[in-house]
């Protein structure tokens, strides 16, 4: 008759398949199959080990890739990682200089400060983490002050010592093949790092490794497009002064005030005031977004009564479309809730969108604005019966470098920056604008702003 306790073992080993090792073989003796449902035992408790070490890690590593900026994922790693690592500090080195040197490039502690002066960096070769970037391993130092009397000239080590630091782990980095640079961990405790754990150490700098230089290269883009933000103010700010010194002396010759003008006269000076009148839109167009993306516009939340905004907005697009034989209509209810926004900036917002409609429609035509309440949130929105938007168009619509195929119906200036202004004020109110468009019939723009109100007082806009 076979043995019972076989049967019990063999159902242990089904729930191993099942993934599930916290299980007791409930198996008595001092036997061979005893001795066995205790190894199956141990090596259950061991998998189950090793299986939540690998879901920690993923939970880690997707907590720390939610991150953009490198500072921030940085912070992730040194919040996320104490489950797996013991450490006191964690400090990155990235290498530059084609990687001939290492410099210092974050670190946090939990001492009373950070070892290393600010912007420390050495020459690769003044170190001994060459090799670790030739053998991709991380090593182990569990005695700093042992290892700093056999080399007394290493600095770093040095300066860690003095901190308190008594033992390192040092994970070189490295990104689509190349090295990028270190991660330590440092604690002030002899002998906390053991060899068994390499392989999980080695696992956890290849994973933070990608994350690490994809944040890197976003800030490194952030930085480039803040200074591109910038160069591009600064530039439409230059020029703009000479362009309306260059218009105010066309309009003295168009008046006639430097001595009368041939009719060909007449007609060229026309041609030069116009081309400046609409540089000095396109450049006033251009500080504006470019103020509004670089945060320089500070925001002045109120309670508005929207009633009174649509109106004078109205009143403007009226002067707009009289002019150009068209007719504009204000549809809102009696009664709207207050809401809290910017006044000045919600207006250039509304503008914008009726300017944009009269442009684009025919004379004869109708430009309507209506605005209601839904879902927590007040809509305004302004439809025409104009040319319409492609449907391949509209999802670009909003961004800065969108060039739309319609032009304005009666040879209107139009710089293509006004929709992405919009954007940016409605994006700062917490809210969102959106076109729906059919071409040859028109177009509408929705703008939605929360009720609660989004905005503080003096907040910047960007």
């Amino acid at each position: 008759m076979s043995d019972p306790r076989i049967l019990q073992l063999c159902r242990l080993a089904e729930r191993f398949q099942e993934g599930c090792f916290e299980v007791d073989a409930g198996v008595a003796g001092n036997d061979e199959v005893a001795r066995l449902a205790g190894s199956l035992g141990e090596l259950g408790r061991t998998l189950h080990e090793g299986l939540e070490k690998v879901r920690l890690l993923a939970r880690i590593t997707e907590e720390i890739n939610s991150g953009l900026l490198l500072d921030d994922v940085l912070e992730h790693v040194f919040d996320g990682f104490r489950p797996l690592i013991p450490y006191d500090r964690i400090g990155l080195s990235l290498l530059e200089d084609q990687g001939q040197t290492v410099r210092v490039r974050w670190e946090r502690s939990e001492l009373a400060g950070p070892p290393f002066p600010e912007g420390y960096s050495l020459t690769l070769r003044e170190t001994s983490l060459g090799s670790l970037l030739e053998e991709n391993r991380p090593r182990i130092l569990n005695d700093l002050r042992a290892y700093l009397r056999e080399r007394p000239e290493s600095e770093a080590t040095r300066y860690l010592v003095e901190a308190g630091i008594q033992a390192s782990l040092t994970c070189p980095l490295r990104a689509m093949g190349y090295p990028v640079g270190f991660l330590f961990f440092s604690s002030c405790q002899v002998g906390v790092y053991r060899e068994a754990h390499v392989d999980l150490f080695a696992q956890i700098a290849g994973q933070v490794s990608i994350i690490l230089e994809k944040a890197r290269l976003y800030q490194e883009i952030a930085e480039l497009n803040h200074l591109k933000d910038r160069f591009l103010g600064v530039a439409a700010h230059d020029l703009r002064s000479p362009l309306a010194f260059l218009k105010g002396y066309l309009d003295l010759l168009r008046e006639g005030d430097m001595g009368e003008l041939a009719p060909a006269q007449v007609e060229a000076v026309e041609k030069m005031r116009s081309t400046c009148r609409t540089m000095l839109a396109l450049l006033n167009d251009l500080l504006s977004l470019n103020a509004i993306a670089s945060g320089q516009v500070r925001m002045t939340p109120r309670l508005e009564d929207p009633r009174l905004l649509l109106q004078e907005c109205a009143a403007i697009g009226v002067m707009l479309a009289t002019r150009k034989k068209m007719h504009l209509l204000l549809e809102a209810p009696d009664e709207l809730p207050m809401v809290v926004c910017d006044r000045e900036k919600m207006a250039q917002a509304l503008n914008n969108l009726v300017s944009n409609a009269v442009k684009f429609s025919h004379p004869g035509t109708t430009v309507t604005i209506r605005a209601g309440t839904d879902q927590g949130a007040i809509w305004f929105e302004v439809a025409d019966q104009g040319l319409g938007i492609p449907e391949h168009e509209l999802g670009g619509l909003f961004s800065f470098l969108h060039r739309p195929s319609v032009r304005p119906t009666g040879g209107e200036m139009s710089t293509g920056l006004g929709l992405p202004i919009v954007r940016r004020i409605l994006e700062a109110h917490g809210g969102t604008v959106r076109a729906s468009s059919v071409p040859g019939q028109g177009s509408i723009f929705t703008v939605r702003l929360p009720l609660e109100g989004r905005l503080q007082p003096g907040v910047r806009l960007g």
